[in-house]
């Protein structure tokens, strides 16, 4: 069951509760009988491994010339020494 957090308007006095999903919220303070609102929070998002950023977010070099950085070092590595 998730764990929901309230704040009260009067006093602001702040809580946690476990409550079903398909309860009704809370609307009366523990505390002094007040008003309460439900505290949001925004959701734990987290971005592991190397891909998210080379693949969303390409070289400006290869937006412009239509090449990666990986295939023009394997051409300038490629190119004999005179």
């Amino acid at each position: 069951m998730p764990t929901y957090a309230y704040r009260c308007k009067n006093c602001e006095h702040q809580f946690e509760t476990i409550q079903r999903m398909i309860d009704d919220p809370l609307t009366a303070c523990p505390e002094c009988k007040g008003v309460i609102n439900r505290l949001l929070f925004p959701p734990a998002i987290s971005f592991k491994g190397s891909g998210f950023h080379v693949n969303d977010y390409p070289d400006t070099i290869s937006m412009v010339s239509g090449t990666s950085s990986k295939s023009m070092a394997a051409e300038t590595s490629s190119e004999p020494d005179k």
